[in-house]
């Protein structure tokens, strides 16, 4: 039996992910900014889920949320940092509010609740870090720009971290979904107020994100996949989820290892004489 730790519990990868545990035995800290979102798995699973309401940007209330679920149940085993959303707009046409809320959230909400969780961890020399990331967050796509850096962010500091804490047996794996049939894109994106000059461009995005997404994932199979993870004597540092991240993946750093070679005489020359 292990105890998790879920932030963005109400909806989406959050709530499928709490529901597998839960079905098997697990007890689930759920976070969630409306906990009536919960209730019916609260009615459902009754003491095996801790509802806790929580908005990840406040970092004090991270800690908080933490402490409490650890104290509740007595330790935790693996903590989830699914919470976030997707930012749309061309990098000219975001504003400072709309780029510091999405790092905000996609950035330094799941900082804070690792750092929340890391003393925990480290005292009982075990634990799983599963970090939500995405596709975008090893690739880059036009009219997301800024939703990428965010995950590119939280991909960087979660492969230092997993060097960090490994001798303290805690793992961490970064989960990078390719698109899947949740409000993603829908009632949870927010959009920057576009420009007209950027129409034919953005255009082309949408074309290009329904090629890259034309049979969205199910939701519902990834709990399965996520438990498998949890379970593995050595489980992923990253780890696709869908069907067509990995010929994504390959075509880019193919591209980019192609680009370095054809400039590496420059590169050379650059650092100097020996």
């Amino acid at each position: 039996m292990k105890v998790w730790f879920i932030t963005g519990a109400s909806k989406g990868f959050g709530r499928e992910w709490t529901i597998a545990a839960l079905e098997r035995g697990d007890k689930v800290a759920a976070t969630a900014r409306n906990l009536s979102a919960l209730d019916d798995l609260r009615e459902r699973f009754g003491d095996a889920l801790l509802p806790l309401r929580l908005d990840v940007n406040d970092r004090a209330a991270d800690f908080a949320a933490v402490e409490q679920a650890a104290k509740h149940f007595g330790r935790l085993d693996v903590v989830v940092n699914n919470a976030g959303y997707g930012q749309f707009g061309m990098i000219e046409e975001l504003s400072e509010e709309e780029v510091r809320a999405q790092f905000e959230t996609n950035v330094f909400g799941a900082l804070w609740i690792t750092q929340a969780a890391l003393p925990i961890l480290r005292a009982q020399r075990s634990g799983h870090l599963l970090q939500v990331s995405s596709i975008g967050g090893i690739s880059a796509f036009s009219n997301i720009g800024i939703y990428n850096a965010s995950k590119w962010a939280l991909e960087a500091f979660s492969q230092s971290l997993a060097q960090e804490v490994g001798y303290f047996g805690i793992k961490v794996t970064l989960i990078e979904p390719a698109g899947y049939s949740t409000d993603w894109g829908g009632p949870s994106a927010k959009h920057a107020t576009p420009l007209p000059d950027y129409e034919p461009v953005r255009e082309r995005a949408a074309e290009q994100r329904r090629a890259r997404v034309a049979t969205p994932g199910d939701p519902l199979a990834t709990g399965a996949a996520v438990l498998e993870i949890v379970d593995a004597e050595n489980p992923p540092l990253r780890v696709f989820f869908g069907d067509g991240p990995l010929s994504i993946a390959t075509a880019d750093y193919e591209s980019r290892l192609a680009e370095w070679r054809a400039w590496e005489e420059l590169s050379v020359a650059a650092h100097g004489k020996r």
